[in-house]
């Protein structure tokens, strides 16, 4: 079958979500033919493409076909709508003349999942939503953009683009339990975890080049708390920082590697913290020099967002083997993965206190700390993503098997 993905970003986009759609469509290709519609580069890209009203071309067995959208830098948002903005009026026209079997649509910009409904209804194709993360909720949640009748009307549209899709693909059951409290029925919506590349060795710790590496993330602290990932709207930041505070005078370092739109605010917070760092993101190949870096590592979901996001930066501290605080709601999915596996603690994301008790408390335990890793590795291999991917596969094609009346795919 033809299979086309509306999605902004693809590589040579960094965004975790361009990452996550290629590795989606890339195992599609295997059995289908697969078409990604997405804009042009603007998201920390590793290469710019000049202006084309269209430029075709083919990676990894996939066509990707990139709009002439505008490529302004993320960082702006004003800039970024406007990107949004331009890809939405390119790319919903073109992915009409393409006629695929099935439209699946993610959530860069946040109204593809509208967008995606719309191209499959005027198309008479069945629909699946990937929802990477909760529009408008998360705006809402993340104080991106208030109350109005705007927004009413966005929820209005996006509740009309989930009961029309034949499959509601989601990150985990936090996410899955909003989405059923919107009214969709459950047997159509699906939790497929972004999951754990499970790496075949990780570096040597005794390697001087991966010294080097620790020594200059851990930045001279005798036990590092380490957040490698975006620092977005999600996040508990003040109860960490409010934690760090606590600990200031006990060993125990705040380690924030990465960027994102909250981290100038952050380090303005923090700048008379002698605890706590910011370091920039490292590439690629030496992310597991950075897992190695940390004794433990931080996963935050800030109050009221459970479900809305479903931090994915989860399943690489697990392949790393490396124990874990849940600074996230007992009931995020987070929260849920870590107790039950055993591979670190929980903390109420409005409670320093408590997020500082749990630091305090595994800081002395080297030995828990080792039972911990341990057990993260075990978790890993239960969310292993070769499987989630499969099920990625497997969803889609039995939502298309139901919509042509149980007939073979093509026939």
């Amino acid at each position: 079958m033809h299979i086309l993905l509306l999605n902004e970003y693809y590589p040579p986009d960094t965004s975790a979500t361009a990452k996550m759609a290629a590795q989606v469509v890339e195992t599609l290709a295997r059995h289908h033919r697969v078409t990604v519609v997405a804009g042009r580069p603007s998201y920390d890209p590793d290469e710019f493409y000049p202006f084309a009203l269209l430029r075709r071309d083919t990676r990894n067995g996939v066509t990707v076909e990139r709009v002439g959208s505008t490529a302004y830098p993320r960082h702006r948002m004003r800039r970024r709508v406007a990107n949004y903005l331009s890809y939405l009026a390119l790319a919903v026209p073109r992915a009409l003349a393409i006629r695929p079997d099935v439209v699946l649509a993610m959530t860069d910009p946040p109204v593809a999942g509208i967008a995606g409904a719309l191209v499959a209804r005027l198309a008479r194709r069945p629909f699946v939503y990937n929802i990477r993360d909760l529009y408008p909720d998360m705006a809402l949640g993340g104080d991106i953009v208030r109350p109005s009748w705007w927004v009413r009307r966005w929820e209005q549209m996006h509740r009309r683009a989930l009961r029309q899709a034949a499959r509601v693909i989601v990150l985990g059951d936090d996410m899955r339990n909003r989405i059923l409290a919107k009214g969709i029925a459950p047997e159509r919506v699906v939790i497929v975890r972004d999951g754990a590349a499970l790496p075949a060795a990780m570096p040597d710790p005794a390697d001087p080049a991966v010294r080097k590496i620790a020594e200059e993330i851990r930045c001279g602290f005798p036990f590092v708390v380490l957040h490698a990932g975006n620092l977005g709207f999600y996040g508990a930041w003040g109860t960490l920082l409010k934690a760090a505070e606590m600990l200031r005078d006990e060993g125990a370092g705040l380690v924030f590697v990465g960027g994102g739109a909250n981290r100038a605010a952050l380090e303005a917070s923090a700048a008379n913290a002698p605890n706590v760092r910011f370091v920039p993101f490292r590439p690629a190949e030496q992310v597991p020099h950075v897992m190695l870096a940390g004794d433990l590592h931080i996963v935050t979901v800030r109050s009221g967002l459970e479900g809305v996001v479903v931090p994915s930066k989860l399943y690489s501290i697990l392949a790393a083997g490396r124990p874990v605080l849940a600074v996230a709601a007992a009931e995020s999915d987070a929260a849920r993965i870590v107790v039950e596996s055993g591979c670190g603690l929980a903390a109420d994301p409005d409670d320093a206190d408590a997020v500082a008790a749990a630091i305090r408390e595994l800081r002395h335990d080297p030995a828990r700390l080792e039972i911990m890793g341990r057990r993260a590795r075990e978790a890993a291999e239960k969310y292993a993503r070769v499987s989630e991917l499969q099920r990625f596969v497997d969803t889609i094609e039995q939502a298309v098997l139901e919509k042509n009346g149980g007939h073979h795919l093509g026939s």
